[in-house]
């Protein structure tokens, strides 16, 4: 009976832990959205959404007439424990890095002679009303 009860609650877990897993990833989804129109709306050009690699993950990667800029978009619903902008500790920072180099090899482009930079878009509330901050060359 006891493995019975147990394996319940595995599976309810189970369950509850997918919901709240395709929850965040369509926020995020939504949030990647909001950045994406942000940056646009700047005059950036979105070259890659998503790109990944056996080193990590780059959310967005844009483009102006001479900067490649790698995009990571961190979400908060408020500014509790430091917000958004915090949200990126440094072992995130190298592997989006490390990333990075490994898209520049992939897309032939040579990492000493393309300008390229890191930066963070920080959103915090609602999808409807966003708080947004743009920090440029942020690490």
């Amino acid at each position: 009976m006891a493995i019975k009860s147990a394996l319940k609650h595995w599976l309810k877990t189970k369950s509850s832990a997918q919901e709240i897993s395709q929850t965040t990833r369509s926020i995020g989804q939504e949030m990647e959205a909001v950045a994406i129109n942000h940056l646009k709306a700047h005059g950036l050009t979105l070259v890659k959404q998503n790109f990944s690699s056996k080193f990590g993950e780059i959310d967005l990667i844009f483009q102006t007439q001479d900067t490649l800029i790698f995009v990571e978009v961190k979400y908060r619903k408020s500014n509790a424990y430091g917000g958004a902008i915090h949200a990126i500790p440094t072992q995130k920072q190298q592997k989006i890095v490390k990333t990075a180099q490994f898209y520049m090899q992939q897309a032939k482009l040579n990492e000493y002679n393309t300008s390229c930079r890191f930066d963070v878009v920080a959103i915090q509330g609602s999808a409807a009303h966003p708080e947004i901050t743009w920090l440029k060359n942020a690490f």
